[in-house]
């Protein structure tokens, strides 16, 4: 990687601990986005029009991305889709056990040196570790 290409995750790193650290100070709330999610069909109207608000701009924000000459990730060539879904849902389900996900304690917890929130991002990691080497030395998916 050359410096130029370091520039963008560089930035996108400030924004996010930026928003993230906004949110907290001007709001009092946490940045962790399946919580925003969660809460989006809570609370008073104004509640619930700014978590819209901030998922749309994170939508917006990867759109001004890609129509800025950005690249979006393409999806894991030769994964099974099946298994992309399967995934997708245990996140769902560990994003709820957890009581968060990988935003809200990656972030926002371990910045406000939450305990549980460097005891998630351990399992998260471990986890993710664990399943890499079986589908890529168990199942033989590159």
């Amino acid at each position: 990687m050359t410096f130029p290409d370091f520039l963008p995750p560089l930035a996108g790193g400030i924004l996010i601990g930026l928003a993230a650290a906004g949110l907290l100070y001007f709001n009092g709330r946490i940045a962790g986005v399946s919580g925003i999610l969660e809460g989006l069909f809570e609370g008073d109207a104004g509640a619930r029009a700014q978590r819209l608000l901030f998922l749309l701009g994170l939508v917006a924000g990867a759109g001004l991305y890609e129509l800025a000459g950005g690249t979006a990730p393409a999806a894991r060539a030769g994964f099974p889709p099946w298994l992309l879904v399967v995934g997708g849902g245990l996140v769902g389900v560990g994003t709820s056990l957890a009581r968060g996900c990988t935003s809200g304690h990656g972030v926002c917890g371990m910045a406000r040196f939450s305990r549980r929130s460097f005891v998630a991002v351990g399992v998260f990691l471990s986890v993710a570790i664990g399943t890499t080497w079986v589908v890529r030395h168990v199942w033989g998916i590159a």
